[in-house]
């Protein structure tokens, strides 16, 4: 099994975990949170790595990308991975329910389901979890926390001036 490197990237929502096999992104991590990933003691560090996912996900950051192309290798049952692929289909700033993304992927009654898909999500932000949100319309759980997923939205949203006044907040 080759050998699985991380390197970490700072970010306006605290330093990601990036970490993978030969440049394919297996997981992205939070600093802290439920999402929080800690390098486990096989993984070597390696900075020079994934130079393309960190080049995408500064200009993410910075609201210059709107789409992410990156080598992804998610690690799921085929349930997950079909709710996962479905993620990618929603579009930047916009937000659906779990039931909707239940209904997309042909599965109408699995809303806890897609719940529990969503929330294992190894790739936060490349595949966009925070795009999903309570049917009222409130925000639900994220690996990364509520603050955070209030923050990637209004970044997708364009909300600068909001962006940067929660960025303090962080």
């Amino acid at each position: 099994m080759p050998q699985t490197s991380y390197t970490v990237l700072p970010s306006p929502i605290g330093p990601l975990v990036l970490a993978g096999t030969d440049e394919r992104l297996h997981c992205i991590g939070f600093p802290t949170g439920k999402g929080a990933v800690a390098p486990k003691p096989d993984w070597l560090r390696d900075d020079a790595a994934f130079a393309e996912a960190r080049r995408q996900l500064s200009a993410y950051f910075e609201g210059r990308l709107t789409r992410f192309d990156l080598e992804l290798d998610p690690r799921g049952t085929p349930f997950q991975r079909q709710v996962w692929t479905a993620l990618m289909d929603i579009p930047l700033g916009e937000t659906i329910s779990y039931g909707e993304l239940a209904r997309r992927i042909g599965r109408p009654s699995a809303s806890r389901a897609v719940g529990a898909a969503n929330g294992a999500n190894p790739l936060p932000i490349v595949v966009p979890c925070h795009r999903v949100i309570g049917t009222g319309g409130s925000l639900t759980g994220f690996a990364g926390g509520l603050d955070t997923k209030r923050w990637l939205l209004a970044l997708e949203r364009g909300a600068t001036s909001r962006v940067s006044a929660q960025l303090s907040l962080l």
